[in-house]
């Protein structure tokens, strides 16, 4: 690369990666087969519109493309095409769920979805995003003392609230959703149900985590994460709301999507379709509920007392320290999470009482449930400040044996 400056910088990351230990939970390692495909000439090409039905000529292999990223992407899933359509134009999540909103709820319409503070996600209508401005929403929380959802509690609000869509969809909530009673209170209140599976996708992919699709009307979900492939996102819609959902996202929302970013899905998929990645998707649970329980062991305070998915939420209040420095910490050393807020947190969520763990990224490295138990030792070393120099040696150890991608 003749631009010194960005290689430099692309160089630095690429060290970065490889001397650390990863675990945010919506991070991850492409293949490098996806990587080539994201750098591919595809960038090159504008393509407005679908395949068959676009706004510029030259498009016969991005019409041949989309289509087999969409044949894959139903058949990853187990989907009919008689029966879901997939929209695969999406630039990231928050812009899949915003246009799909935009899809099957007019502005004003009433919404229900999973608190930001109780494990949801912002794009659920948080005060601070804009699909709160747009729709008017009502959020359930999870029990005080089980720190788990309470399926009776949400039925109550949404009897009373009536929303157009009841949207179920996680980025903090280490429990499995409940599908076939979020379909039955949806049912109930004549309401919509959309799952945001983007944090679980892999996981439902690889059959450790139940599919939403005999329950949803729509779903949609991220790319990356536990799907391991590029930034972008994928909308499914039944049948009956899929054209809508085309609309909403060309030329409701987007203009030309991004071709390299689609063939990078493509490969994605092909790789998410190997009996590898099943095991892989098995491995990341197993992995995750060693670490939880290894961190409880040790004595830091696990949000629902522990994991069912790829992902863990640890409380810091008895540790008298809050998820900022408690990061900072971990980073110095070569451990990387992030902050984030637990139930009913009284702190800021610059300055949360919480951290949150995942294990897709490290057992993407080749990672099992032994080094899960020496890496809640780190962690827990780390985030007490115990023996700073020996746990970066030990890092360094664990990086050089499992190298990234």
């Amino acid at each position: 690369m003749r631009d010194k400056q960005i290689s430099k910088l692309i160089k630095l990351e690429e060290k970065r990666q490889k001397n650390t230990i990863n675990l945010i939970a919506s991070e991850n390692y492409a293949s490098e087969d996806v990587r080539e495909a994201s750098a591919s000439v595809f960038t090159n090409k504008y393509s407005e519109g679908y395949p068959g039905k676009r706004y510029y000529a030259g498009n016969k292999y991005v019409d041949a493309l989309e289509a087999l990223v969409q044949k894959r992407a139903l058949k990853l899933f187990g989907l009919k095409e008689g029966e879901w359509g997939v929209n695969v134009q999406a630039l990231s999540g928050v812009a899949a769920n915003l246009l799909t909103y935009s899809a099957i709820a007019g502005p004003g319409s009433r919404m229900m979805a999973q608190a930001l503070d109780q494990g949801g996600h912002l794009s659920h209508g948080s005060p601070v995003s804009i699909t709160s401005k747009i729709w008017k929403w009502r959020h359930y929380e999870v029990g005080r003392k089980t720190q788990v959802l309470d399926y009776d509690k949400i039925f109550g609000l949404a009897k009373s609230w009536r929303p157009k869509v009841i949207v179920a969809g996680t980025s903090s909530y280490p429990r499995i959703l409940d599908f076939k009673k979020l379909r039955k209170i949806s049912d109930q209140a004549g309401a919509i149900l959309m799952v945001d599976m983007a944090h679980f996708a892999g996981l439902v992919a690889g059959g450790t985590y139940p599919s939403p699709f005999p329950y949803a009307d729509v779903v949609t979900t991220t790319t990356h994460k536990t799907l391991r492939g590029p930034r972008g996102a994928l909308i499914f819609g039944r049948k009956k709301y899929i054209d809508a959902i085309n609309k909403a996202v060309f030329p409701g929302g987007q203009g030309g999507p991004h071709d390299h970013q689609t063939a990078a899905i493509g490969v994605a998929l092909y790789e998410a379709a190997r009996p590898a990645f099943k095991k892989y998707a098995s491995q990341i649970v197993k992995n995750a509920k060693v670490l939880a329980s290894d961190l409880s062991r040790l004595g830091l305070n696990l949000v629902s007392g522990g994991t069912d998915t790829h992902l863990l939420l640890i409380d810091l209040t008895n540790l008298g320290i809050d998820g900022k420095e408690a990061q900072d910490r971990l980073e110095r050393v070569g451990i990387i999470v992030n902050r984030n807020v637990i139930p009913f947190d009284t702190r800021s969520p610059f300055r949360p009482s919480g951290i949150r763990l995942g294990t897709p990224a490290v057992t993407t490295r080749g990672m099992k449930e032994g080094e899960m138990t020496i890496i809640a030792q780190l962690v827990y070393g780390g985030v007490t400040e115990k023996d700073q120099f020996s746990i970066k040696k030990q890092v360094k150890v664990i990086c050089d044996k499992f190298p990234t991608p």
